[in-house]
């Protein structure tokens, strides 16, 4: 899996070295607060995790109102449980690779739309009560997610920007033959800011 992201990461930001056009390519950081959660028929009263995301991206100019931006983020993700009695809280972390497009509005305002390709890294269950503290590393979730991501941008004259986006997980979070037939799909909002150089 190391080997994956290394060549995904590879092909995204290694690119420019060979490229005429890199002095157009604007390179960025972006971090903020991640409110996800998985979907699912037998998932009830389960609560937003709030986690967050940051990491790297590439905005590549195609026309005057048109970009494509591959973007490599850490991104904390999961659910939580929470009653008066107990808590529960299940982790998955991700790199994500969201390959995105981007059509400018006006000014500074786009809409942002495409795929993302997810590689779990963590997978952690906790449980707190009153009468026990349980804490392990899982292995149930699937190596692999293929999702996609939805939402706008806006980038100020200075090089910094805001985004909000809904994240969706396409494919089941596990591919075990352990859970029954109801696909567990990730889902969330990722809200932040960054900067391009």
């Amino acid at each position: 899996m190391k080997k994956t992201f290394l060549l995904v990461a590879i092909a995204i930001f290694g690119l420019s070295a060979s490229t005429n056009a890199q002095e157009y390519w604007n390179f960025g950081i972006k971090g903020g607060a991640n409110f996800t959660n998985m979907s699912s028929d037998g998932f009830e009263d389960n609560n937003s995790r709030t986690g967050f995301h940051l990491g790297l991206l590439a905005e590549i100019p195609v026309s005057d109102r048109f970009s494509i931006q591959p973007e490599a983020l850490y991104s904390t993700q999961g659910f939580e449980v929470e009653t008066s009695n107990y808590t529960d809280e299940y982790k998955l972390d991700y790199i994500q690779v969201p390959l995105i497009a981007k059509i400018y509005l006006i000014d500074g305002l786009a809409v942002e739309a495409g795929p993302s390709f997810n590689f779990l890294v963590n997978e952690e269950y906790e449980y707190e009560s009153g009468l026990l503290d349980i804490e392990n590393d899982s292995e149930l979730a699937s190596s692999f997610e293929f999702g996609g991501a939805l939402g706008l941008s806006y980038k100020f004259n200075n090089g910094f920007f805001l985004s909000g986006r809904y994240t969706k997980g396409f494919t089941n979070v596990y591919d075990s033959d352990d859970f029954d037939d109801d696909a567990i799909k990730n889902n969330g909002f990722q809200v932040g800011l960054g900067l391009q150089f």
